[in-house]
Parts: structure tokens; sequence; C-alpha cells
């Protein structure tokens, strides 16, 4: 057994080429009794173990800097840097991150939970290692995916202009989290397949030259393989590969000549997503992640179906029928079509439905474009994931007053994936732009009418969210019906509490208020179901006769839904009501399964329960 006697990378150096292949077996057998009992990234990991190995073995780390594009692919990193024993705690409230984390190991130089973002903080590593006159080597690492984003194509630009000395390891598996689409995942595979790359460059014969004698035979196999990358090449890198990502003895002496150079260096690597576990191999976009345990032997999931709805079926089913009836329609996604539902409304409309690659910016901006024609675009983008589109919704969005539909799937707290996929901030962030329409359904059913009102919508942008996952069971209307925009409704009365709740916040504040009724504390509960513009109608009245308010949100209390109702108080010269508000306090949630975490942000039934009953014993002792 080696991985046991593998505490650090320095543990590599002492094992031959046999034993590194044996090393890659156990990692492999490793990753697989643990991700099959824990959920997390799969198969990319899968494929990068010979990598890390690799990159390990060669460079001097930590003092040599290994930045990982993502993190979704650094399992096996993770497992040579210290953290094997820990690793069956990822993901887990209180465990790993399934990530990069700099709180985490001085392995982790820059965390990591989007795309694209390591060619720009690996140039920024290597230019203080210059301005400190400093000596290491600097290796960013990153997937065919992760280029399809406009930001690693800003960080290809200046690297290449900056001429630092850095490596670029393109981790080339035809794969993101669905299919890598686009132009330039069409010239990868030209890379790979046109015979007319396979004349080798005199740069590529030079390093093979430096290899030791005694792997030469090897080298002239992997000389064989090396093909000019013009593209990047005119970026101002130098071009080797493509070369088998999964073959240690190709590996190796590549990376040892590579290491020798002082300038940029692009290395194309083309790693198997799922290797060396079949279920995966043949099926790597089923088993890019697993959510819960699965048979080893079939691959089948042992965690058993839910028979109830997710929210993200409800939208996509709901927007193949109002595409039904509306032509207009035409739906938007970033690389993201089978998280958002998507992939369904493409089967049903091919001509209608536009992947964009990991590049946000460009679908908010090619969506505001679509509406100046007068369709109905309908841009589904994670939460989390719409931040990277920011400067496009206020620039070419809202000031334009443009009639986009946003569509936020993950919105809230996500679980596992931790403080990188939070959708815990739109709330804030989409409020305070002008002419944005925000909404949440407290339920799958409302869901489907929201989306109805969202396509309706034609006077401006509006962005309705909703979390990951299954809804409550509630009975699903047939017709879909548009809401009145800016409308909440009164789901229960009393007149100790106004207790005002969003989105998925609202059955517990149900649940909270039976429980408040059995200890003689009447509440009056509210569905707001827009952030903005907020039923000021409805809750003045109601705020002014109970005196007593507790707003309740799944997203940061900073700027968000409660902020927004005693804004609303102020505005309207309400100032005497006391306000409670729960939500997202101010700092970074980690990782954990999602009922754990609402528990410890104080946003569950019993939470609310506890703060109604304060305010109750305040009013007791006036």
């Amino acid at each position: 057994m080696f991985l046991e006697k593998i505490d650090t990378p320095g543990d590599l150096k002492s094992l031959n080429i046999n034993e590194l292949k044996e090393l890659a077996k156990e990692m492999r057998r490793y990753l697989l009794s643990v991700l099959s009992e824990h959920p997390g990234h799969f198969a990319p990991n899968l494929g990068t173990v010979e990598l890390a190995i690799a990159l390990h073995y060669i460079f001097d780390t930590p003092r040599d800097q290994v930045i990982w594009d993502i993190g979704h692919q650094a399992y096996p990193h993770k497992l040579l840097t210290g953290r094997r024993d820990a690793f069956p705690t990822l993901r887990q409230y209180g465990g790993i991150s399934g990530f990069l984390s700099r709180a985490e190991s001085e392995y982790d130089v820059f965390g990591a939970g989007h795309s694209s973002t390591s060619l720009a903080a690996a140039l920024g590593v290597a230019t203080a290692r210059d301005y400190n006159n400093e000596d290491y080597k600097v290796v960013a690492v990153i997937g065919d995916g992760g280029l399809t984003g406009g930001m690693a194509f800003e960080g290809l630009n200046t690297a290449g202009d900056f001429k630092k000395d850095m490596l670029v390891i393109l981790n080339d598996n035809q794969m993101s989290i669905s299919q890598t689409v686009g132009a330039f995942s069409k010239y990868l595979n030209r890379l790979l397949t046109n015979p007319t790359y396979n004349a080798l460059r005199s740069s590529a014969k030079e390093m093979v030259k430096r290899i030791a004698p005694d792997v030469k035979p090897v080298a002239k196999r992997i000389e064989a393989a090396l093909k000019p990358g013009t593209l990047f090449e005119e970026f101002g890198f130098r071009y080797f590969g493509p070369l088998d990502g999964n073959d240690l003895e190709a590996l190796l002496p590549v990376l040892e000549g590579v290491r020798l150079l002082h300038q940029p260096i692009l290395l194309h690597v083309v790693t198997q997503k799922g290797k060396g576990y079949p279920p995966a191999e043949t099926d790597s976009e089923t088993f890019y992640s697993v959510s819960g345990k699965f048979d080893l032997e079939t691959g089948k999931s042992l965690v058993p179906k839910s028979s109830l709805p997710t929210y993200t079926h409800v939208f996509s089913s709901t927007l193949i029928e109002l595409a039904k009836q509306d032509s207009r329609i035409i739906a938007i996604t970033a690389a993201m079509p089978n998280g958002t539902g998507l992939d369904k409304f493409q089967e049903v409309f091919p001509n209608r439905f536009f992947d964009v690659g990991l590049a946000e910016q460009c679908a908010v901006t090619f969506a505001a474009g679509l509406a100046t024609q007068g369709v109905k675009p309908v841009a589904a983008i994670y939460s989390t994931f719409l931040q990277r589109g920011y400067d496009q919704l206020v620039h070419d969005i809202c000031i334009q007053n443009l009639p986009v539909t946003f569509v936020l799937d993950r919105a809230g707290l996500v679980g596992a994936d931790g403080p990188t996929h939070h959708g815990v901030f739109d709330f804030a962030y989409l409020r305070s732009l002008p002419n944005m329409v925000v909404m949440a359904p407290k339920d799958e059913d409302e869901l489907q009418h929201m989306v109805k009102t969202a396509v309706e919508y034609e006077k401006g942008p509006i962005a309705l969210r909703y979390p990951r996952g299954t809804g409550l069971g509630v009975p699903m209307a047939r017709q879909f019906q548009s809401l009145p925009v800016g409308k909440g409704e009164v789901l229960c009365n009393g007149d100790d509490l106004l207790i005002l709740a969003i989105g998925n916040r609202v059955q517990p504040a149900l649940d909270a208020a039976e429980i408040l009724a059995d200890s003689g504390v009447s509440a009056t509960v509210v569905n707001a179901r827009f952030v903005k513009p907020l039923d000021d109608q409805l809750i003045l009245p109601l705020a002014a006769q109970i005196g007593k308010v507790i707003t309740v949100e799944d997203g940061v209390l900073m700027g968000g839904f409660g902020s927004a109702a005693l804004e609303m108080f102020t505005d309207s010269g309400l100032t005497d009501v006391q306000v409670k508000r729960l939500g997202i306090p101010d700092q970074f949630i980690e990782h954990g399964d999602v009922k754990t975490l609402y528990e410890h942000c104080n946003l569950d039934a019993e939470a609310i329960v506890r703060e109604g009953l304060k305010f109750a014993n305040e009013q007791v002792c006036q």
C-alpha cells in the first residue's frame, strides 16, 4: 500500500514509475470507496489522478505554486497533500471542502469554486514572485470547459503580453459539467484529430532534448504526439501537446522538460473523465457529481427516488408549456443545461435553446440583444453564477430597461457545495437595481405561476429565484395564472405578531405560527412573493396594527428582504414598529447538509418560534 504512506508530496519523490502507477490505482480505489458513500464531484477527479501525481512529483510544492481551476478536479490533489484521512468528511458540516480552500491547506494556493479564474490568479502569483525577487514555478491547471469563460481568455491575453515564467496545463476532457460547447471546443477537437497539425515545432524538439537519457525512448514516443497550437502561440505561449494526461510515463518527462523553461508555456493534456470506473467512463455527464450513495458494482443510486417534483423540473416543464403557446420565448443557459432543466427544453425546441458555455457575462448581454428584437429571452443561471454577470445586469439590462427574464436556480443555502455556491446574495444584488422586479415562490405550485408572470411581463427585466431540491408536495394547478406584480398574500391571521416571509422560508414561518399558537401567541403570516416591489398596501396597515414584525429570508440580511421592509417602514413614516430580521448573517456559510445549515443560521421554524416568544414576552412585560 502506497497511498497510506503519502502524507505530503515529498513522500512521492522516493517512488519509482511502477510504484507511482500502483499509487494511481490505489487513489482511484480510495476515491471510489469514499465517493460511493459520501456525495461529491466524481468523474472529473477520476480523470486527474495521474496529473496530480505528476505535478506533485515534478514540482516542489508548496514552494512551487500549483493553482487548480474550479477545484472539482482536485480531489487527488487533496489526497496527496495531507487530507487523505479527513477525506471521508468531504463536503460534510465541519469536514473538508469539496473545492480549494486557502484556510484548509497551504497547498491550496488559490480558493476556487467558479471556473476560469486560475490563469489570472497564476499570473498574479508569478508577477508577485518576480516583484519580490523570488524563484519558484507557477502552474495553473484549467479544464477545456473553463476556457469557455471570457476571464480565462483575458488571463491568456495578459499572461502572454507580460511574458511571465508560468505553466498553464490545459486539462482537456471534452466536458465541463455538460458537453463543452463553443468554437474553442471545436478548435481543441481539431488539434486532436486533424493530421495537418502533426508536424513538430523546433521548440518541442528542444524541450525533448533536455530530457534525461534514461527516459529518451519514452520521450521519442511523446515527441510523435506533440502538435502545435497556433492560437495559443498567438497569445504568446509556447504550446506542447496534446499529451495523454493519464499516462505517467508520458507526463513525467514532459513536465520535467517544461519545468526548465522560463516563459509562458501551455501544455495540452487529454484526460478521461471517470477513468477506471466503467459506468463513469461511459456516462461522465451523469457521474460528473454524485448526490448520494450508489452501488459500486452497478453504478446505480442507493438513494430512494423522491416522488416529489424538483423546483428545477417544475420550472422546465412550465417553460416548455408556455413556449408551446408563445413562439417568442427563447431559453439561454451558461453551460448548465442539465442543472437548470433546460436540456428538456432543448429536446422540444432545439432551435430556441442557446448554451453560451461558462460565460455568464455573455449570457446576460446575449439576452439583452435578443430582447431588443422583440423576442422573450429566459436566462436560467444559478444564483451564485449570475453574480459574474452583474455589470451586464446593470449596464446592458437595467439601464436599457429590457424585458429579460432571469431564472435563478440554487437560490438560498445549497448544502455541500459551500460558500462559493450558496445563492444568498441575489435579493441584495438584484433589488438595488432600478427597473428590476424580484420574486420568489413559496412552493412549487407558485413557481409555475411566477414563470408565467415573468414571461408575460414586458415592462422591463424580472427575476425569480428558487431553491435546490424537491418541492413541498403541494397540489399543482392545471392552469397557470399570472400573478399581480408586487402583490403578496395573507396566509393566516393573528394579533400578536406579523411574520413577513419570502420564498422557501414561508413554510417554516407557517409551521412556527402553529407552534406559537399552542403557546398562546397568534401570528399573521404574509407570503410577500415579491422582494421588489414590496406590497406596501398590504404590509403597512398590518405592521401599524400589530406593531411587531419578524422578517424571514434565505438571503443575506445586509440589503436583503428584511432591509427592504425596514426601508419601507421608514419611508412611510412608520417608525414605531419593532422589527426582527432573520436571514443569513454577515459571514460566509460553510458546507454541510441544508437542514443543519438552516439551523445554524437560525432560519428554521424553531428559530422563528424563539423570536416570536421573545416578542410576546416583551409585550406581556409592558
